[in-house]
């Protein structure tokens, strides 16, 4: 006859190791994935907006012309993206 008190810790903790498998390790991981995206998006977002800024300021120093030309290269930039953007999208 075996010992019933090992058999029921036994089955208690493969009870609890099957919910834990199923329950915390899921979501575990997509907490990580929303933190760590959040995480990148607050570091590119400024970087993204600094670059801007810098692409227009060179625009602006550079080229030929008023100021018109740097906005005429940013709308153009800004035009190319959200075309190909547009062309991606789900008809």
């Amino acid at each position: 006859m075996s010992d019933w008190t090992t058999e029921a810790a036994d089955q208690i903790e493969r009870a609890v190791t099957t919910v834990r498998e199923r329950t915390v390790v899921p979501a575990r991981s997509a907490t990580r994935a929303v933190i760590f995206g959040l995480l990148a998006a607050f570091f590119a977002l400024p970087a993204l907006l600094l670059l801007t800024l810098g692409v227009f300021r060179l625009a602006d120093a550079y080229l030929p012309g008023e100021v018109w030309s740097a906005w005429l290269v940013l709308a153009g930039i800004f035009l190319a993206g959200g075309a190909f953007i547009w062309s991606k999208r789900n008809a």
